[in-house]
């Protein structure tokens, strides 16, 4: 163990993580409000995000299905559950993630062609905006 030495004391006086810090803290808890604000930092970052598919003029229901069972892996019924949803409601939800792999999948969409957004996923606790799951 090292000996740490604050201002105005004499060597050996403190030791380890209970030195006294300029600021009259305890370099412990100067670490532990370091940990606290690194974790709030990550943990804003990892909000879900969702990765909305609208409906356009141009594709056909066959091809949108097709690109989710050969993007996402999905069955083929939910493949065709979704798509029926995009038809129908003009979007669906078809994936969620942290937002740069939803970004990605977004980009992936547009180069199959197909209209794709991301938004953050409803905070409520009624299951909207966890349709379908996150590739990978």
């Amino acid at each position: 163990m090292t000996t740490t030495v604050a201002p105005g004391l004499a060597s050996g006086t403190c030791t380890g993580t209970n030195a006294v810090t300029d600021a009259g803290l305890k370099g412990e808890e100067r670490t532990d409000l370091a940990q606290e604000s690194a974790t709030d930092l990550l943990t804003a970052a990892d909000v879900p995000w969702n990765l909305v598919i609208w409906n356009d003029p141009v594709n056909l229901m066959s091809y949108v299905s097709y690109v989710f069972q050969s993007y996402f892996g999905y069955s083929e019924a939910k493949s065709n559950k979704l798509m029926l949803e995009v038809h129908r409601k003009g979007r669906s939800i078809v994936a969620y993630g942290g937002k740069e792999q939803v970004e990605q999948h977004a980009v992936a969409m547009h180069g199959y062609g197909l209209w794709a957004t991301v938004e953050k996923a409803s905070s409520s606790g009624d299951g909207q905006g966890r349709k379908g799951g996150s590739r990978g």
